[in-house]
């Protein structure tokens, strides 16, 4: 009998083989789905520009699930190097505890959050279904890219510097303090650090429009990815899966924030397999990499080099004090111990 599925991402070898069974014959498929890949990319018209589209649910997070839907489906469209331009939602309510209230307090945040950042909603569907104790939101977004353009995360180069903009895990801190602040105040973490960590969904927030915009326009970006459920360990896994390298990172050059450290290790939590939208992740080329990352320093948001992109048989590893060990990969975030 087939093993009971674990909470999560699907096993990168269970997808794997799903997927190597799928037939897709249209030209016009530029990048189909994969391991690793955050966006499908589409012929658009037969002109200058590839039609980008995502999807992705919010499923973890029940405060601000608006602003948290469209900000990680605009991720990854602008991991491609594209500009995210329309936004569908799919909004399913748990029965016996929605009201309007509910429903307009959740569609004005997707509104709010598609005008700062200039997307405009054009469809989608809510209902409300039963069995559910939370709700859920299903975004979909649709972008274009120039052809000249495009940046996949297949693109990674032996030799590229990686860059990491922000710091570790920003959506799952600010998850994880809004939805257990009495539990991290009952085991001694201080309530002015359990603010600033539900701030983060805002300040540094989980947008990365910005540093990826400015890391294009400053040098040769091989790969960008957006790395999510699984936080930046798996992130780097699905790096290296997708480009068919291996990947060396350092320990002590992965920035975490004081208040992400303080409440992983009161709820007992990895940083590094911690849900990470906000962060993120750069291959891009070695003459170029202080200069990439200084243009998103100028735009006030941080960014470290924190290692390498290595041949495929060194694996991926990460470099500490007592020599390189195989970095862990997190196929079931680690906020889901908190639900």
């Amino acid at each position: 009998m087939d093993h009971r599925l674990p909470v999560g991402k699907l096993e990168p070898e269970f997808l794997a083989r799903l997927l190597g069974g799928l037939h897709i014959d249209d030209p016009r498929v530029i990048v189909g789905p994969g391991i690793g890949r955050d966006v499908t990319v589409l012929e658009w018209g037969g002109g200058d520009r590839y039609l980008v589209a995502k999807t992705d649910p919010i499923t973890f997070a029940t405060d601000e699930i608006g602003h948290y839907a469209v900000a990680v489906n605009a991720n990854d469209v602008a991991t491609s190097g594209g500009v995210p331009l329309w936004f569908l939602a799919t909004l399913l309510l748990p029965d016996e505890q929605s009201d309007e209230a509910l429903v307009r307090m959740i569609f004005d945040q997707i509104d709010r959050a598609c005008r700062e950042l200039g997307i405009a909603l054009v469809g989608g569907h809510t209902e409300v279904t039963y069995d559910l104790d939370r709700p859920i939101l299903v975004g979909f977004m649709l972008g274009e890219v120039p052809k000249d353009g495009l940046i996949t995360s297949e693109g990674a180069q032996v030799g590229d510097r990686i860059l990491l903009t922000k710091r570790v895990a920003v959506e799952g801190s600010s998850i994880a303090a809004r939805e257990c602040t009495e539990r991290l105040i009952a085991r001694g973490v201080e309530p002015d650090a359990i603010a600033r960590a539900q701030g983060f969904l805002h300040d540094p927030g989980i947008s990365v429009l910005r540093e990826a915009r400015a890391a294009v326009q400053a040098g040769d970006v091989h790969a960008m990815h957006d790395p999510t459920e699984g936080g930046v360990a798996t992130g780097l896994h699905e790096l290296a899966a997708a480009s068919g390298n291996g990947v060396a990172v350092r320990l002590a050059d992965i920035p975490i924030f004081p208040e992400t450290q303080a409440l992983c290790a009161a709820l007992e939590l990895e940083p590094l397999g911690l849900i990470a939208s906000g962060s993120l992740l750069l291959a891009v080329a070695p003459a170029d990499a202080e200069r990439i990352a200084d243009a998103i320093r100028a735009e006030g948001i941080d960014c470290a080099e924190i290692g390498e992109v290595v041949e495929a048989n060194e694996g991926v590893t990460l470099l500490g004090d007592g020599g390189p060990t195989e970095l862990p990969r997190y196929d079931q975030d680690e906020i889901a111990k908190l639900f």
